[in-house]
């Protein structure tokens, strides 16, 4: 596992130093989803596959921005599921964008995760890395190398207010719940990038992350083995919750196809449990 994670802390680098001097464009191409590419997501998902081709410890990798599994080594322990560049159309207003992965030990699903790492490019590089039974790894990059700046650990309720997807196809019932949310005080911070407004509420304490289901995205936007699951474990470790719009934990979900997505709800135990109540699902 240590060659993984020297393995990210070396793609950090490659991949902040592509955001400060690459073509911001789009490419000609599309993602597994269908999705025009900008050229940094082309760019930062050849940096990850070139980095993690020589780390012998991985079998193979899924990329976000690719349809299938790329077999790498054939005595390797782990599959790395990761989003090469999550929040790229960001970039070109100069906003904070970050990389996510997850690694799996045996099947592609929640139960088989084994550690979580994410890089948030921001003013600065900082890197958050967990293996079960640990709290999170905060790291701040500086020079080449890494720092550790110390755990990460969510108070038991927070004030931060996270709401993701189009306001007009919301259903009734979740619009309610966060306009609560803000009657009891809660704050409004949202990017439109998942590993930033994670990584604020991670490191503010607590609040709540959602992406719920959509009159226009039933199922959620958000891919479950490339970014859903990885941060469901780091929140769980670091003392939150994560659940879907049923009330199951995200960590116990089983993807039937690589890139299938859910509604998801990241956050500190007081706000999932109103959450909870406004679903009217149990724990």
């Amino acid at each position: 596992m240590l060659s993984i994670f020297d393995t990210i802390k070396d793609i950090a680098f490659k991949i902040e130093y592509a955001i400060q001097t690459e073509d911001l464009g789009y490419s000609s191409s599309e993602n597994s989803s269908g999705e025009e590419q900008l050229k940094l997501d082309v760019k930062s998902d050849l940096i990850i596959e070139k980095a993690f081709s020589k780390t012998l410890s991985v079998k193979s990798i899924v990329s976000e921005e690719k349809e299938g599994i790329l077999n790498l080594h054939k005595n390797g322990k782990y599959t790395v599921c990761y989003d090469p560049l999550d929040g790229s159309s960001l970039v070109d207003v100069n906003l904070s964008v970050g990389s996510i992965f997850g690694i799996y030990e045996g099947e592609l699903k929640g139960e088989n995760l084994v550690a979580s790492a994410y890089i948030v490019y921001g003013p600065r590089v900082e890197l958050v890395y967990v293996e079960k039974g640990i709290r999170p790894q905060l790291y701040g990059g500086n020079n080449q190398s890494f720092k550790r700046l110390g755990e990460i650990c969510l108070n038991k309720k927070g004030n931060i207010n996270a709401s993701g997807g189009t306001q007009k196809n919301w259903e009734k019932d979740h619009k309610e719940f966060i306009d609560s949310l803000f009657k009891e005080g809660y704050r409004l911070r949202y990017s439109g990038g998942m590993v930033p407004d994670l990584h604020q509420i991670l490191l503010k304490g607590g609040g709540l992350f959602s992406y719920p289901a959509t009159s226009d995205r039933p199922n959620g936007k958000l891919r479950q083995l490339f970014e859903v699951i990885p941060f469901a474990f780091i929140y769980e470790q670091a003392g939150g919750e994560a659940i879907n719009d049923k009330g199951k934990r995200l960590l116990e979900l089983v993807p039937s196809h690589l890139h299938d997505t859910t509604p998801c709800f990241f956050g500190s135990k007081y706000e999932i449990d109103r959450l909870r109540e406004a679903y009217g699902v149990t724990k």
